[in-house]
């Protein structure tokens, strides 16, 4: 099921989708390795160390931010490699 939705490129890029799900995982607080790997995923998708960062940022502001931080933190890592 989550194969055919993330094949829908048609209807809403792959990049486009790994910014959307990182934003839910890391709002619904799922601090876990699953939030490292779609970030992971995002970053093979194209989204740079800076538009996470950015993106992060801005869902902060309505998610909180202990679990932005949280987030930034594991971006960091990624983003690092």
């Amino acid at each position: 099921m989550f194969g055919q939705v993330w094949s829908r490129e048609d209807h809403l890029s792959a990049r486009d989708r790994s910014i959307v799900t990182v934003t839910a995982i890391m709002a619904g607080g799922v601090l876990t390795p699953a939030l490292q790997s779609h970030i992971e995923r995002a970053k093979a998708s194209g989204v740079t160390a800076e538009e996470m960062a950015e993106i992060l940022t801005h869902a902060a502001f309505y998610a909180g931010w202990p679990k932005a931080w949280a987030a930034m933190s594991m971006a960091k890592d990624v983003y690092t490699d």
